[in-house]
């Protein structure tokens, strides 16, 4: 049973239903691999090199930012999808026959799916959700909003990064093409990177309160979108109506990388920036080793941020191990939708994972410097979305308004092909615009139009 399960979920066509390749052509790249490559190629995935992990438009080269925890957790990912595999593999025999290549291709979907995890977040970090939420439910933003159903107001006034990515990976605008692909990725691997699988509005009796409600993964926009994925990979409904289905099991698997990234290595950036003191974190993360008393390796550390940097690749050795057998015991349960917890929870070393997490919300999330900015982004990025918004629904069209809309590419805007579109497409079309900056992008835009300051020449 667990076999033809899995068969269905790693699905190797590419969304919307297309054609598997010929048994007689295969690619020198698998489907899954593939998949990677065209996130790493996409001008979405790019612009994550100039957005905020945690440390706002940083100053210093060596503090993460979206793209490099992307790369980095791709990397674990890909570590726990072949290490889990395996392990079922070895209890399975009907799995091995029926998918010869299941621990390889479940390393690749996971890593394809973790590459792509952030890829719908906006400037200023999880900071920047909330500004767009906070501008969506402000008295100045109603005048905008009336018409659109509670559905609709909750995608606003809720924003989320993981939505917009969905967005991201399966939206092409009619601006651009005909086409209806977005990335063109396998089935799998969206289902994998859908870590939230709902609308952001459910019926409250299909709630069960697990880790993959608590946020939402799609829009009312892309609703019909996700349906029909769930469909394909044979997800297991809550409330198949609405758009509301338990996780594909990888996706607990991308949601382990991310946990174990952010919490390991936003730490280790702390350490790095002096805002957490070595004397105090390295003890920490040593401690989560349990390595038996007296050990002694082979090298003396002189400096303690090279001692830092293999307390951290170790640490992540041994997590990853310990989180592949736990999906394994738990593959079961998660194929019957009984399991929906966030599998970091079930860790030997959770306690010190969370006194990790405590310090690094205490002494980095809070610092000055990220309060400071992140507080900047919500007057950038509202005033940006109020703008164009007013632009947009200026019946006038003024000077000012036509000024400011030739600063919108055509994609963002109800032009063209997009002409006629019902006002929330158009809201969710400058949201789009807006979301998808860089930092840096979205502050010198900001200042441009509210005269602050004058953009530099060619």
């Amino acid at each position: 049973m667990s076999a033809t399960l899995w068969l269905s979920l790693l699905s190797q066509r590419r969304y919307p239903n297309q054609q598997l390749p010929p048994a007689d052509a295969a690619p020198v790249r698998g489907a899954f691999v593939q998949d990677y490559d065209r996130v790493v190629f996409s001008s979405a995935f790019r612009r994550l090199q100039r957005k905020t992990q945690v440390m706002p438009l940083p100053e210093t080269d060596f503090v993460h930012t979206r793209l490099t925890h992307s790369l980095e957790t791709a990397v674990v990912g890909r570590s726990l999808g072949r290490q889990a595999a395996r392990l079922l593999l070895e209890n399975d025999a009907e799995l091995t026959r029926t998918l010869p290549n299941f621990d390889q291709d479940c390393g690749d979907i996971v890593a394809s799916a973790c590459l792509a995890h952030d890829i719908g977040n906006p400037p200023f970090g999880h900071s920047g959700e909330d500004a767009i939420s906070a501008y969506f439910t402000s008295e100045v933003a109603q005048r905008f909003l009336g018409g659109l159903s509670p559905a609709q107001l909750a995608d606003l006034q809720h924003f989320e990064g993981n939505a917009a990515g969905f967005r991201i990976l399966t939206h092409t605008y009619a601006a651009h093409s005909t086409g209806t692909a977005g990335l063109g990725l396998t089935y799998a691997t969206l289902g994998a990177f859908t870590k939230y699988p709902k609308p952001s509005v459910v019926p409250a009796a299909a709630r069960t309160g697990g880790t993959s409600e608590k946020k939402y993964g799609h829009f009312q926009a892309e609703n019909p979108r996700f349906r029909h994925l769930a469909q394909e990979l044979g997800l297991l409904p809550k409330d198949a109506a609405s758009g509301f289905y338990h996780r594909h099991p990888l996706a607990f698997l991308v949601e382990a990388a991310d946990d174990l990234c952010y919490r390991i290595i936003d730490f280790e950036d702390g350490l790095k920036l002096g805002l957490i003191a070595p004397e105090t974190g390295l003890p920490l993360l040593k401690r989560m080793l349990n390595d038996p008393p007296g050990r002694q390796g082979s090298v003396q550390w002189h400096d303690w941020r090279e001692e830092l940097g293999y307390i951290r690749a170790r640490l992540i050795g041994k997590l990853v191990n310990e989180l592949s057998h736990l999906f394994a015991r738990y593959a079961p349960a998660i194929l019957r939708g009984h399991y929906d917890q966030p599998l970091i929870k079930e860790v030997s070393c959770y306690a010190d994972l969370q006194e990790v997490q405590r310090l690094s919300i205490e002494r980095l999330y809070r610092s000055r410097p990220v309060l400071e900015i992140e507080a900047a982004g919500f007057e950038v990025l509202g005033g940006l979305l109020d703008a164009f918004l007013t632009a947009t629904f200026d019946m006038q069209q003024n000077h000012r308004s036509r000024k400011l809309l030739d600063l919108v590419p055509n994609q963002f805007r109800a032009v063209g092909p997009q002409t006629g579109a019902p006002a929330y497409e158009q809201i969710l079309l400058l949201t789009d615009f807006v979301s998808g900056m860089t930092d840096q992008n979205a502050l010198s835009l900001y200042k441009t139009i509210k005269g602050i300051e004058l953009p530099k020449g060619f």
